[in-house]
């Protein structure tokens, strides 16, 4: 993963001394926060629902400041950096996918009515127990190993902005430090920690945002973006679907169930925080007004990437070829928009744009913790413990198994952030490993909520079968398509270009949906189902 060299990158960064003191005075505020709200924590239900008693803009900011998080910053700028305006097709594709999903309400809404904590909460309530144990081990596993990366990349942006060495110790201290921050005012106030401290990073992540923009665009220039992007990417950098470029046609499709109606109608933590609105109908405001950040979210990091490209390849010859050409750095398209940063941005103000990009790292980290580590809590050991023992988990037990869960967790990301091997572009492997859960429960939600004959059967099939799109990982979609092509003697580099990741999650998606119809109309429900479906957790 790392480097084998050091590569110093502290003669390309403006930080110094009083920016790390900006830095400490923002993460210091973080764990006060944590701190203070231990004492409202007495359910699960505010402990993971804050009460649901969100109303709609504090439900925007917390949602905006879990949505933009560093990660996303990261790998849209990478977006933008390999892509070009190519790129916001999927800013585009986001926007309007929320939109519309706040206008109809679109799963959020009627999920919402039904009065759940989790997604797999509703799974036992529609289908039965053992769906909800199922949906939530895929959940859970799928969530876990989707946000395996995410420490790794906020890091890399903070040793890129602050001009630390690339020899991969820096690496390490910075994941570890920012993990060891975000456990302990994640595991102390649970949601109320996670939407205060959200709200504030929404506020400090706004300034940072505008800030930025407006400095690139006044070191650099549109025109200059333009000239560069055509230069070095010809056609592929404006048309998504040119041939030869980054992204191509199945992308595009692919990125239509991904972006436009999985990052908000069903991926869990956005859920999460319609879970906590005070109703359906705020719901559907809070998304409709989303739709804005959910579009800015993508585009403006894809521009800050674009104009790292620009500044890259304009710069002398040591430097740009650091980050571009065959003798780039490891991950360049990575390290360097929070290089180009680093450089462009003066003393002070690059503190509190690191600071702003520190609480979009933390945002969705403690977000993501709480979500799988309660998923786990309320959606598997409760509902086993429950058939075993028959008898419910108290609310201080639920509280210390989650807390527990989100200590784990973010062991596993640690190791699994340093470690992981794969040559995934970041954006990708979100999709991918975020579609190991969402292939089957889009469909599953979807039948549950509008479909009357949607069956236990049925769900249980689209849930297993869903899973399949982990074929799309990388290293696991080239082994297997080596393997297959040994044994059938077959040209594995052509497969290899033909069969994309976004070919094996549409194809995935399709399976999915025919089985769980076929089987719902092949194995229905007995008539008195309903009855056998039981309440799920003390919520009080």
């Amino acid at each position: 993963m790392f480097p084998t060299a050091a590569i110093d990158l502290s003669s390309l960064s403006n930080f110094q001394f009083i920016d790390w003191v900006i830095v400490g005075c923002y993460l210091s505020i973080s764990l006060v926060i944590g701190i203070l709200v231990t004492r409202y924590v007495t359910s699960m239900t505010a402990y993971i629902g804050a009460g649901r008693s969100v109303g709609p803009w504090l439900g925007v900011a917390t949602m905006t400041g879990t949505e933009m998080g560093l990660i996303t910053v990261m790998y849209m700028a990478q977006s933008g950096f390999r892509g070009g305006f190519a790129a916001f097709h999927m800013a585009v594709i986001a926007g309007v996918g929320t939109l519309l999903v706040g206008l109809t309400g679109f799963i959020v809404a009627p999920l919402r009515a039904e009065k759940v904590l989790t997604i797999p909460e509703y799974y036992e309530k529609r289908y039965g127990r053992n769906v909800r144990i199922i949906g939530g081990i895929i959940l859970a596993g799928a969530g876990i190993l989707n946000m395996g990366l995410f420490l790794q990349v906020g890091a890399k942006f903070i040793v890129g902005a602050t001009g630390l060495s690339l020899d991969g110790t820096a690496l390490m201290i910075v994941m570890t430090v920012l993990l060891v921050l975000v456990l302990v005012y994640t595991v102390l106030g649970g949601m109320i920690s996670v939407i205060l401290t959200d709200y504030t990073q929404f506020v400090v992540l706004s300034f940072g945002v505008i800030a930025t923009t407006f400095l690139a665009i006044n070191k650099i220039g549109v025109a200059p973006m333009q000239s560069a992007v055509a230069e070095g990417m010809g056609a592929a950098g404006f048309n998504p679907m040119a041939e030869g470029g980054e992204f191509g046609i199945t992308y595009v499709l692919f990125q239509l169930f991904a972006a436009g109606i999985v990052g908000c109608a069903v991926w869990p933590t956005a859920v999460s925080r319609a879970l906590a609105m005070e109703s359906p109908q705020a719901v559907k405001k809070q998304y409709t007004i989303s739709a804005i950040s959910f579009t800015i979210r993508f585009l403006i990091p894809m521009f800050w990437g674009i104009a790292a490209f620009t500044y890259f390849t304009n710069s002398s010859p040591d430097i740009a070829s650091m980050f571009i050409g065959e003798e780039a750095i490891k991950d360049a398209g990575l390290y360097a928009m929070p290089a180009f940063l680093g450089q462009v941005l003066p003393t002070g103000l690059l503190g509190l744009i690191v600071a702003a990009m520190i609480a979009a790292f933390m945002s969705t980290h403690d977000s993501y913790l709480l979500c799988w580590s309660s998923v786990l809590t309320q959606d598997v050991v409760a509902p086993v413990a429950r058939a075993c023992c028959q008898k419910d988990l108290s609310n201080q037990k639920r509280i210390t198994l989650t807390r527990i869960f989100i200590v784990l967790i973010g062991a596993f990301i640690w190791g699994w952030g340093l470690f992981y091997e794969g040559s995934d572009k970041i954006w990708d492997y979100m999709v991918i490993t975020g579609s190991i859960y969402a292939t089957g429960a889009i469909v599953v939600l979807f039948g549950g909520l509008y479909w009357k004959s949607a069956s236990r059967a049925g769900a249980l099939s689209a849930l297993i079968v869903g899973a399949s799109a982990v074929l799309g990982l990388e290293p696991v979609r080239l082994l297997v398509i080596e393997s297959i092509a040994a044994l059938a003697n077959l040209d594995a580099d052509y497969w290899k270009l033909n069969i994309t990741s976004s070919v094996v999650g549409l194809f995935s998606l399709g399976l999915t949906t025919v089985l769980f119809i076929l089987v719902s109309l092949i194995f229905p429900d007995p008539p008195n189902s309903s009855e056998v479906h039981t309440e799920s957790s003390p919520h009080a």
